[in-house]
């Protein structure tokens, strides 16, 4: 069996040539936040992944085998309820659609529920219960078979540990950002 102990966030700084051509792993939510698990490739090879605790492994990311082979990861479509705003009873208040999710979110976020977050919808683990409590609230809920890439959080012990390159990198970039929100500040002035 092939040991993976390093995983490359989103496969930055390798050549997307070579990340095409690799291998992968398709796997659906229940195991890629787990740390350690047995998978099976697409070239039918039996890998078993030991990575950090905490670690939650992302559809794109790209993990590396003992003899050095890539192995890219692909989020497996799953059954997942899909969440958007019914648009059929408003009264012309362009915001409601928007605020309906936000408000979905922050009752699901309570719950400490996985939830993938959309600007058009969320997406939650099929749950009746939860079903029935959006549908009270005047949303959607479709069940579908997609994949699931839920937020990092609370409840993705260690999440942000020095391992999730891809969001510390982001972070580097803040500085910008916060320029960019003092500038429409400004204009709205003028």
């Amino acid at each position: 069996m092939l040991q993976v102990s390093k995983l490359i966030p989103q496969g930055q700084g390798l050549a997307p040539v070579l990340v095409r051509r690799a291998a992968h792993l398709e796997l659906d939510w229940d195991v890629r936040q787990k740390s350690r698990f047995d998978a099976v490739s697409s070239d039918g090879r039996r890998v078993g992944v030991f990575l950090p605790r905490g670690t939650v492994v992302r559809g794109g990311d790209v993990l590396v085998t003992q003899d050095g082979s890539l192995l890219r990861v692909v989020a497996a479509p799953q059954p997942v309820l899909r969440i958007t705003a019914c648009t059929d009873h408003h009264h012309g208040h362009a915001h409601e659609p928007a605020f309906d999710l936000m408000r979905a979110a922050y009752h699901l976020g309570n719950r400490h529920v996985p939830i993938e977050l959309r600007p058009d919808h969320l997406k939650i683990e099929p749950d009746h219960v939860l079903a029935d409590m959006l549908r009270s609230m005047h949303l959607t809920v479709a069940e579908v078979r997609e994949p699931f890439e839920p937020e990092g959080g609370a409840y993705a012990a260690g999440h942000g540990t020095g391992h999730d390159h891809g969001h510390s990198h982001e972070h580097a970039h803040g500085h910008d950002h916060a320029h960019g929100h003092g500038h429409p500040h400004a204009h709205e002035h003028g």
